[in-house]
């Protein structure tokens, strides 16, 4: 009885070791640029499905601070994806606008961003292979 009760614990203690094994990558966000103090920089990992339309498939958020902040997304799989950022500066959880439509808080995106209108999927996304990376968006 005593062989059986090793065995059964053995087992769990292995199949827990398993469970806790690294799925993914780490991919690291660098936001260059953050002018002011307070509020919070937002960042939302996203799908081709996501961009634009929700806060991403997974979300990051860290007080904001002038210069550069740091966020991480952990346990990435391999594919295509875009980083959105944002400074919430008044910590509504949202993009707040002007009266003509024109953003009022800063924001950026992985990859090229575009001057003369909203961010596209296309020109934001990036590839996440099986090794950790490093993305620096800049507002």
């Amino acid at each position: 009885m005593k062989k059986l009760g090793f065995i059964i614990g053995a087992l769990l203690i292995g199949f827990t070791g398993i469970a806790q094994d690294k799925k993914g990558v780490t991919v690291t966000v660098t936001v260059e640029n953050v002018l002011t103090e307070g509020g919070t920089i937002l960042a939302g990992l996203h799908t081709a499905d996501t961009f634009m339309k929700s806060n991403g498939i997974l979300t990051a958020e860290a007080p904001a601070k002038a210069g550069e902040v740091t966020l991480t997304f952990e346990n990435v799989e391999p594919g295509p994806f875009a980083i959105m950022v944002m400074h919430d500066a008044n910590d509504n959880k949202q993009m707040d606008y002007e009266a003509n439509g024109m953003p009022k808080e800063n924001y950026g995106t992985s990859g090229e961003m575009n001057m003369f209108g909203p961010p596209s999927f296309e020109t934001s996304k990036f590839e996440v292979t099986d090794e950790d990376q490093e993305i620096r968006i800049r507002f």
